[in-house]
């Protein structure tokens, strides 16, 4: 009966932990949506907003794939 206990709160810990790393992306991710949106349509620099945009996403889905 403890060992079923264990398993499970072992599981419920891993779900917790990949529910958290997704929460996270999704506001890093948001947050750099959002910059690049300031600086292509508040600052007029939308070739550095698009380059910065498609390399930040790309470095958090590495970073993440990587660390997680």
């Amino acid at each position: 009966m403890a060992e079923a206990t264990q398993d499970e709160l072992r599981a419920h810990e891993s779900t917790y932990q990949s529910f958290s790393k997704l929460v996270l992306f999704m506001i890093l991710w948001l947050v750099l949506l959002l910059s690049t949106m300031a600086l292509g349509l508040v600052a007029h620099v939308s070739v550095l907003a698009l380059l910065l945009g498609i390399g930040g996403t790309l470095a958090l889905i590495i970073g993440f794939a990587v660390l997680g």
